[in-house]
């Protein structure tokens, strides 16, 4: 049996735009979009979804798992769960 230590710690980071008043936010990062300067912004896929369909010049980056991709066009076009 191993004595190493294990973090408790969540894969995922807190999305970028989460704020504890807004109830749209999933709260994980997964989504990586990117602009047309090559800036990412890591956000959950409820804000990659209002980003993404706000701002025709965003892309979502190759890091951006397809499950991740699939969550974000739910919310964009408000497909079933």
């Amino acid at each position: 049996m191993s004595t190493a230590h294990h973090s408790r710690k969540s894969p995922y980071r807190r999305c970028g735009m989460r704020e504890d008043e807004q109830p749209t936010c999933d709260g994980h990062q997964e989504v990586v979009l990117v602009g047309a300067d090559g800036q990412e912004q890591r956000v959950c896929p409820a804000h990659g979804a209002a980003l993404w369909l706000t701002n025709p010049a965003l892309r979502f980056s190759a890091k951006t798992r397809t499950e991740a991709i699939a969550a974000a066009m739910r919310q964009a076009f408000g497909g079933s769960r």
